[in-house]
């Protein structure tokens, strides 16, 4: 317990799935919180709901895509609790499924600019931040669709391979400045991403299931425990990886 106390972190994505699991993980482990969403009520609900249990969580609107309102998020982790020691860059989008051909520019703008430029903005402006204070953590959730192909969805496999090899390279470029990158790379999770593709059929979420060969989904706490492991001291010589959570999916 108290992995992360008297440490500041800020979770994109916060209000829902997996980074809801990293809010409430995160703040149960002793660290002051900022839920970054867009999904306004959900975020300011769930951070009403664990402040009024005694954790440190605030919300704030922030669409990733938009520079100015990753900035505000950095800032207001800083102003209001003094530095910024953990990013979770966890938002994310699975956009429309179509061909490489057949999909459309639209889809590729906004799966890129949520999923690729919303995990640079906060890179850019999260390193900046951490650098005045001694370094920290930044975890970035990519996917298994970062590591291997899936038909159908080339925007949203692009964009996590994205996320893996700016994640590798930002390791290197700050591993003796105290800051340490890694990137997390979850399989079929039960979450309401998942649901959207399957539609809430029950078949279809059994043939999901059934693509793990554990036998079953992950759940989104399962993602958060590991990254809660890359945001504490335990897992000070690990950077630069992108590590599956995933229930044995790319092993075959």
């Amino acid at each position: 317990m108290n992995e992360l106390q008297h440490k500041v972190a800020v979770i994109t994505g916060g209000a829902s799935g997996i980074g809801r699991a990293a809010v409430e993980l995160f703040a149960a482990e002793g660290a002051a919180v900022v839920c970054a969403d867009v999904q306004d009520d959900a975020g300011r609900a769930l951070a009403d709901t664990l402040s009024s249990g005694g954790k440190s969580v605030v919300y704030i609107h922030t669409d990733v895509s938009r520079t100015e309102d990753v900035q505000a998020m950095i800032q207001l982790a800083v102003s209001r609790y003094g530095r910024l020691d953990v990013l979770f860059n966890n938002a994310g989008i699975e956009g429309d499924q179509a061909t490489t051909h057949d999909a459309s520019l639209e889809n590729w703008e906004r799966v890129i600019n949520i999923n690729l430029r919303g995990v640079f903005l906060g890179m850019k402006y999260g390193i900046a931040a951490m650098l005045q204070h001694g370094g920290g953590s930044i975890i970035n959730n990519a996917s298994v669709a970062g590591l291997i192909g899936f038909p159908a969805i080339p925007a949203y496999c692009a964009s996590k391979g994205g996320v893996v090899q700016l994640t590798k390279t930002a390791a290197l470029e700050y591993a003796t400045r105290g800051i340490r990158v890694n990137c997390v790379c979850p399989g079929v999770i039960d979450t309401p991403m998942v649901d959207r593709f399957t539609h809430g059929q029950a078949e279809a979420s059994a043939a999901m299931a059934a693509m793990e060969p554990v036998g079953r989904m992950g759940t989104s706490l399962e993602v958060a425990q590991l990254a809660l492991y890359l945001a504490s001291d335990r897992a000070s010589f690990v950077t630069g990886a992108a590590i599956p959570v995933d229930g044995g999916f790319v092993a075959r």
